[in-house]
């Protein structure tokens, strides 16, 4: 790899821009394990082998991204990684080599991925949708200048490309049958908000819920990153946020990506998770009448509007009283916990005398 990264870093451009093809190139790599590192035709196969799951996969952790029962991957030092499988967090039984390894194959994603990891980028967040036939991979990298430990930590969520639909969730017990056609009904008819804690399936059953939209319904959705996609319907449009580094200023944040859907044509306005300012601008889409739905952080499901109402006030000229008032207009909470539908909730509007939002709790 250390060859190939700095010696022989033509060939690796050559077939990253096309010009050789993937074949070629491990022909040409083979060529150079006989030439410098020959023993036997069994363990040539076997380094070139790991060679090329290193340049097309991602090295030691290729076997965990390949695993569909695991969602989440914890590199926390060479020899610890952990991982996160049907939900139950353990360790992963591999190791790279040596801090150095680790290190190399560190400087090796980032290079992949095209991100900078300098002093000015010491904590990166970064998608790579193309690598993986059946995963969206998002990772998120912090490097020792901010760590105590002195090795890099690195993140990785697996997004599913082929997400589940409203069927296979009832299939995998996220919900029964009855409370799928009762969410699909609230979902057409009013905005909405899903709430959980991570990995509580809040995308899950939103990327779920936004395909029963008719075909007719223009959909916009805003996100940070590309977890929301789409299996089948023909008119949503996706937008994702790009941070700024040292060296590129150019950014576009949620706020401004939910500026611009705003002053588009459409019918259905989503937020992938609202985390800050964007909170302003689909309170007063929903609030205006427009159609929205997103997902949001919250420890139950009454709790969620407090919370969105916490991110508005950043950007609001309105009172709390004012915001929790006009968040009448999300018609149906639904809060989410170990990949179930844990409780939902419908809002009746404000109460004057309380002062405060009625529920009906349905679930």
């Amino acid at each position: 790899m250390e060859e190939y990264t700095t010696r022989k870093q033509q060939s690796l451009m050559l077939m990253k821009k096309g010009i050789q093809t993937k074949e070629e190139f491990l022909a040409e790599a083979k060529e150079h394990i006989q030439t410098f590192y020959h023993r036997s035709d069994e363990e040539d196969e076997v380094l070139l082998e790991a060679f090329a799951q290193y340049i097309f996969g991602y090295s030691r952790l290729s076997e965990l991204i390949d695993d569909k029962l695991v969602s989440d991957i914890r590199v926390i030092s060479y020899d610890n990684i952990r991982m996160k499988k049907q939900g139950r967090r353990m360790s992963a039984k591999t190791t790279f080599a040596s801090p150095k390894e680790y290190r190399q194959f560190i400087d090796y994603i980032a290079t992949r991925n095209q991100v900078n990891i300098s002093n000015l980028n010491a904590i990166q967040r970064f998608t790579d949708n193309n690598s993986h036939p059946d995963f969206i991979l998002r990772f998120t990298l912090s490097m020792p200048l901010v760590n105590t430990g002195s090795e890099p930590y690195l993140c990785i969520r697996k997004v599913p490309k082929t997400f589940p639909q409203m069927k296979e969730l009832i299939e995998a017990d996220m919900m029964s049958r009855e409370t799928a056609e009762l969410l699909i009904q609230r979902f057409r008819e009013g905005s909405s908000l899903i709430c959980g804690g991570n990995s509580s399936g809040k995308t899950t059953i939103l990327n779920a819920l936004k395909e029963t939209l008719p075909n007719d319904c223009a959909v916009l959705v805003a996100q940070q990153a590309d977890e929301l996609t789409t299996r089948n319907h023909p008119d949503m449009m996706f937008l994702h946020s790009l941070p700024g580094t040292g060296e590129q200023q150019v950014s576009y944040d949620l706020e401004h990506i939910s500026i611009a859907g705003l002053t588009m044509d459409v019918d259905f306005f989503i937020i992938g998770e609202v985390k800050g300012a964007e909170a302003m601008y689909l309170l007063n889409a929903a609030y205006t009448g427009q159609l929205c739905s997103a997902t949001i952080h919250a420890p139950s499901a009454d709790r969620a509007t407090e919370k969105l109402v916490d991110y508005c006030m950043g950007k609001s000229k309105y009172s709390r009283r004012e915001l929790m008032k006009m968040l009448d207009c999300f018609k149906t909470v639904v809060f989410m916990e170990h990949y179930k539908v844990k409780e939902i909730f419908f809002c009746l509007g404000w109460d004057e005398e309380t002062e405060s939002l009625k529920y009906e709790r349905i679930l």
